[in-house]
């Protein structure tokens, strides 16, 4: 069957021969299959490795890998283990560094939104402030790729809708558990985000990243439904159980400061999907390069990279999970056109990039193994610790 593929990714990568023979496909678990093999691209040869994912056997699902905060990070493979997967790969892109904002915590949190276990953990930052390559025309930060409660993987986008309900009136929420809050808004963190501070979320405008912190900020500390402390800066460290932290900047942090200790105060918060009514029991972050077999306009075609990325075939009832090998004699990797061109010709419909680089990363358990083992070579020489991932899961 990968021949066939091979041909179809050689006609479709301009001027490239057929990709090199697969090695046999080997069975991770019931209905999960790992692969690898060569694709001759336009900057040189790319190494793929790629597991298929089969939703339609009952013992196999996806979810999201994670460190149990959104505010944190761990390899793949250590979020694999702890989570029980059989394989996965690294996933949204992240906050990574804060070289432009000096003494303010880079928080490692993820760009998009996040579902796990059908819980949204956060929403997404806007797309001036987020990291990884510039977003395909028509794309934002929203875009997601996920798994509804009807088992079929699909894109789509998730917005955040909520409100902060005071004594003064309804405030709109702009944000949930995210590393920037938009211009003049006010943004809740929960016990989800972790101990990371949350200056971050202060700092720079909705289109541009690198901007200054604002000067102007307000943090509401709300328990059982009333206020319990105020600052005039935002803070940091674990947040409790049934307890909210709404930060504001500018005009949110000045409707913040009308909130003395002990006024009643209501929360609430959730993330909409722009096309499926099927509530998702998880998804992430990250952008679409291909829509109904057809890449989308505008992707790049000369910037080669090691990348990872998922396409979905077969009406979402298959997926495929891509991963590139960062040795050196791969390191050159493919154009997103590229990536888009090979999951079609593997046979998915839609597919959607992740983070890569020295991120991308895909783990498999060998048979009889009790954990698993990183499949590829990471172009960093060793793991990235990643805010989240694609996790297989196997159940008897």
């Amino acid at each position: 069957m990968f021949m066939a593929c091979g041909a179809l990714a050689g006609a479709a990568l301009a001027g490239a021969a057929p990709a090199g023979a697969a090695q046999e496909a080997s069975a991770i678990a019931p209905g999960v299959t790992y692969e690898e093999f060569d694709i001759p691209a336009a900057k040189g040869t790319a190494h793929a490795h790629v597991l298929r994912v089969d939703l339609r056997d009952p013992h196999v699902r996806l979810g999201l890998l994670h460190p149990g905060a959104v505010a944190a990070r761990a390899p793949v493979s250590r979020l694999a283990d702890a989570q029980g997967a059989v394989a996965g790969v690294n996933g949204d892109f992240f906050n990574i560094t804060e070289t432009q904002h000096p003494g303010v915590e880079a928080t490692g949190a993820s760009v998009g939104p996040a579902i796990a276990d059908g819980r949204a953990l956060k929403a997404a930052v806007p797309s001036g402030q987020r990291f990884g390559p510039a977003l395909p025309p028509g794309t934002s930060t929203e875009d997601v790729f996920g798994v509804g409660a009807d088992r079929r993987a699909r894109l789509d986008g998730l917005a955040l809708d909520g409100s902060v309900r005071t004594p003064e009136g309804r405030l709109p929420l702009g944000g949930l558990n995210q590393y920037a809050l938009p211009v003049g808004s006010v943004g809740a963190f929960t016990g989800a985000w972790g101990g990371a501070s949350r200056v971050r979320a202060t700092c720079g405008t909705d289109t541009d990243r690198a901007a200054p912190c604002s000067a102007d900020t307000h943090e509401v500390t709300v328990r059982g439904g009333r206020v319990v402390s105020t600052s005039a800066t935002p803070g940091g460290g674990p947040i409790a159980p049934g307890t909210t932290v709404l930060v504001g900047r500018e005009a949110g942090a000045r409707q913040l400061r009308k909130l003395a200790v002990g006024a009643s105060v209501r929360v609430r918060h959730r993330l909409v999907a722009s096309a499926s009514r099927v509530p998702y029991r998880f998804a992430l972050g990250g952008y679409p390069v291909l829509a109904d077999g057809r890449p989308l306009p505008g992707l790049d075609d000369r910037t080669a990279a090691v990348r990872t990325a998922v396409g979905i075939a077969d009406g979402g009832r298959r997926v495929l999970l891509l991963a590139l090998d960062g040795a050196p004699a791969y390191r050159a990797g493919l154009t997103i056109a590229e990536v888009a061109a090979t999951l079609r010709a593997l046979g998915a419909r839609d597919a959607f990039s992740l983070d890569g680089g020295g991120s991308t990363t895909l783990v498999a358990r060998a048979p009889g193994a009790a954990g698993v083992s990183v499949r590829n070579h990471p172009s960093g020489g060793a793991e990235r610790p990643v805010p989240n991932g694609i996790g297989v899961f196997s159940t008897p």
